[in-house]
C-alpha cells in the first residue's frame, strides 16, 4: 500500500492539489492523516465527469496512504432513487475504486444535522423565513447590489425553534418555510446572505421513507457530513469555490472536525454534453435509447460501448488537475482508448459492406485453414486458425471498376494480397440487370500461401476478408461522436442545440460477416476488427444474432475528414 511518506519522497511532479495534501501531511495537520469523500448525488448515472472527480478523490486517498468515503449526497428525495444508488456503485467498482465499508449516506446523519441546526437557532444564528422562493431570490440582490433582510428575520430564538419543529412535525405545506443561516445579506458574495438550511417537501425518501419532511440543502449538508466523517481534504469542483465561504462558516460556528474544501476544475470535453437535464431530454425526445446508450457520455454508456476503465482512468491522469475551466479534445480520450486496446484486444476480420468474390481456379467444396496472429503487440497471445474457401467477402470498399491513381485495392485485372491467405488477380466483374457491382470473379496463385510470393514479386495492398461457407453473421453498430460540433452548447439565437446532433452518430448494418472464432464471442468482449475499428461485443447479442458496437476507429477520421485527406491505401 502506497504510504503518505511515499507520496511526499516521489519524484514526479504534484499538482496543487497534490501539493497542498503533501503540505498538510508534511505539517502534522489531522494529525497527518488523509480521508477524501466521492460524493456522488442519487439522482442519475455517472459520467466521464464525474470519473475525473472519483479518479482524484480515490487517488488522493491511496497515494497518501489514506482512505477514501463514498457518500451519496441524498438530500432531494423528488430527484433520488435506489436505482441510481445501484448504478453509481457498479460504476465505480467498475472503474477500479473500492470505498471498503465506509459507504455513507447523507440520510445517515439526517438527526445530527437537525440537531445542529436548532443549536443554531438556540444561538440566534438561524431563522425561519415565510417569504417565498421568488422573494428569497429577489431579496438576495446581485453582485452590484446588496441583499435586504427578510421581515422575519428578527424573529425570536423561541418562535424560530417552534416554527421550526412544526416544520419538522410535518403542519405546513411545501415552500410555505424555510430555515436560513443568519449570516448577513451585505457580504460581497451573494451565497453568503443568510443562505437556506432546510426547505418542507412532503416527499418519501429511498431511504428514510416517510420520516422527515424538511430536507438539507446540499450547502448544510456537505460539510457537516465532511465534519461527521473526519474527512481531511473535500475536493470538489471549481463552481463550488464560492460555497467555500459557507462551508467553513457552519463548520466554526458548530465547533466540529474542520474539513478543508479544496477545488479544481471541472474536465469539460469537446462535442460532449454532460447535463443530466439535457441528457435526460435526449432520451425523452426519442434521440437516444437510454442512459446505457453507447453515444452517451454516462459511464454504463461508454462501458457498453466498449470503453475500457483503464483508458479513461490514463486520460484523466494525462489531463491532469488545473484551476481554470478547460475544454479538452475529445480525440485524447479517443487516443488513450486506442493505445488501450491495442495492446490487450485480439485482432479478427470481418466485413461489414460486403462483396462476393469467387476464385474460380480454386476446387470446389474444399477449404483449408490459415494461421493467424491474435495480436501482434502481444505474442503471448499466440495465434488462430481461419478458414479459406473458393467464396469469399471483402469490403465493397476494396474494389472499383475504374480506380484513380493512388487506389493500391483490388482492380480488374490487378493483384492484391488476401491477410494471412493468397494473392489474388480480378479477372471478371459481375453485375446486375441494374448495373450494380454484385460478384467479382478472380484467380488465386497457390504459391502464395502465407502471403508472400516465392519469385519476390510484391503488391501494394493487403485486404481483409472473411470466407463465405464459415462466416458468422452478425449485426453492427457504427458509433460516432454525438455532436458535430465542439460545442454542442453554442448556439445562435434562434438555433437550438439538438440541431447540433450528429445525424450520422450511429449507423446500424444488419448483416455483416465475421469470421468463425467470434461465434462464441461474449457480451463486454473486445476486438480489433482489422482495418475497421475497435468493436465489443452488445449486451443485445444475448440469445441471438451477435451484435458488435463499433468503440472507436483505428484512427481520428475527425481529423482527417477536417484536413480533407483521402486514404487510398
Amino acid at each position: 500500500m502506497t504510504t503518505a511518506t511515499d507520496s511526499l519522497n516521489s519524484d514526479r511532479s504534484l499538482d496543487f492539489i497534490r501539493t497542498a495534501v503533501a503540505e498538510d501531511v508534511r505539517n502534522g495537520r489531522y494529525g497527518g492523516k488523509v480521508v477524501t469523500r466521492f460524493p456522488p448525488e442519487p439522482n442519475g448515472y455517472l459520467h466521464i465527469g464525474h470519473a475525473k472527480a472519483m479518479c482524484l478523490d480515490f487517488g488522493v486517498a491511496e497515494e497518501f496512504g489514506g482512505v477514501c468515503n463514498l457518500r451519496f449526497d441524498d438530500t432531494n428525495p423528488v430527484r433520488e432513487e435506489q436505482e441510481y444508488v445501484d448504478s453509481i456503485c457498479d460504476d465505480i467498482r467498475w472503474l477500479g475504486f473500492d470505498w471498503g465499508d465506509r459507504k455513507c449516506f447523507a440520510s445517515d446523519y439526517f438527526h445530527q444535522l437537525y440537531e445542529w441546526a436548532v443549536k443554531l437557532i438556540e444561538g440566534d444564528l438561524a431563522y425561519v423565513d415565510d417569504q417565498s422562493a421568488d422573494e428569497i431570490r429577489e431579496n438576495r440582490g446581485t453582485l452590484t447590489e446588496l441583499g435586504r433582510d427578510s421581515p422575519h428575520r428578527d424573529r425570536s430564538v423561541e418562535e424560530n425553534l417552534d416554527f421550526f419543529r412544526r416544520m419538522k412535525e410535518g403542519e405546513f405545506a411545501d415552500g410555505s418555510r424555510v430555515l436560513r443561516a443568519k449570516i448577513g445579506m451585505s457580504s460581497p458574495n451573494p451565497l453568503m446572505r443568510d443562505p437556506v438550511m432546510y426547505r418542507i417537501i412532503h416527499a418519501s425518501h429511498h431511504r428514510t421513507g416517510d420520516e422527515w419532511c424538511i430536507y438539507p440543502m446540499y450547502d448544510w449538508a456537505h460539510g457537516q457530513s465532511d465534519a461527521l466523517e473526519e474527512v481531511t481534504h473535500s475536493l470538489a469542483s471549481l463552481e463550488y469555490e464560492n460555497h467555500r465561504p459557507m462551508y467553513d462558516w457552519y463548520i466554526k460556528k458548530l465547533g466540529i472536525f474542520p474539513s478543508r474544501q479544496i477545488e479544481f476544475a471541472r474536465g469539460n470535453i469537446t462535442y460532449t454534453v454532460t447535463s443530466k437535464r439535457r441528457l435526460r431530454e435526449l432520451i425523452e425526445k426519442g434521440y437516444l435509447s437510454g442512459w446505457d446508450d453507447p453515444r452517451m457520455p454516462t459511464l454504463c454508456g461508454l462501458r457498453r460501448r466498449g470503453y475500457t476503465p483503464k483508458a479513461i482512468r490514463q486520460f484523466w491522469e494525462d489531463v491532469g488537475i488545473a484551476k481554470r475551466e478547460n475544454n479538452i479534445d475529445i480525440a485524447k480520450l479517443e487516443s488513450c482508448l486506442r493505445d488501450q486496446l491495442n495492446k490487450v484486444a485480439p485482432r479478427v476480420m470481418g466485413v461489414i459492406n460486403p462483396l462476393k468474390v469467387v476464385i474460380e481456379n480454386y476446387p470446389e467444396g474444399e477449404s483449408e485453414e490459415l494461421e493467424a496472429i491474435n495480436n501482434p503487440e502481444d505474442l503471448a497471445a499466440g495465434t488462430r486458425q481461419v478458414a479459406f474457401s473458393r467464396e469469399l467477402f471483402i469490403e465493397r470498399e476494396d474494389f472499383m471498376e475504374d480506380p484513380p491513381k493512388k487506389f493500391f485495392r483490388l482492380a480488374p485485372g490487378r493483384e492484391v494480397r488476401l491477410r494471412y491467405a493468397f494473392f489474388i488477380t480480378c479477372t471478371e466483374v459481375v453485375k446486375d440487370e441494374a448495373g450494380q457491382i454484385v460478384e467479382l470473379r478472380c484467380t488465386y496463385d497457390p504459391e502464395t500461401r502465407g502471403g508472400d510470393a516465392p519469385d519476390g514479386r510484391k503488391v501494394k495492398a493487403t485486404l481483409h476478408w472473411v470466407s463465405v461457407a464459415h462466416a458468422v453473421v452478425a449485426e453492427v453498430r457504427l458509433y460516432d461522436r454525438l455532436f458535430a460540433v465542439e460545442n454542442p452548447l453554442e448556439i445562435a439565437d434562434g438555433e437550438d442545440w439538438l440541431d447540433n446532433l450528429n445525424s450520422t452518430s450511429l449507423k446500424v448494418l444488419p448483416n455483416c460477416y465475421l469470421e468463425s472464432s467470434l461465434e462464441e464471442a461474449r457480451p463486454g468482449q473486445r476486438f480489433q476488427f482489422e482495418r475497421l475499428g475497435y468493436f465489443s461485443v452488445d449486451p443485445d447479442s444475448a440469445g441471438g444474432k451477435p451484435v458488435f458496437n463499433r468503440t472507436v476507429t483505428l484512427r481520428d477520421q475527425w481529423a482527417r475528414i477536417a484536413g480533407g485527406k483521402q486514404d487510398g491505401k
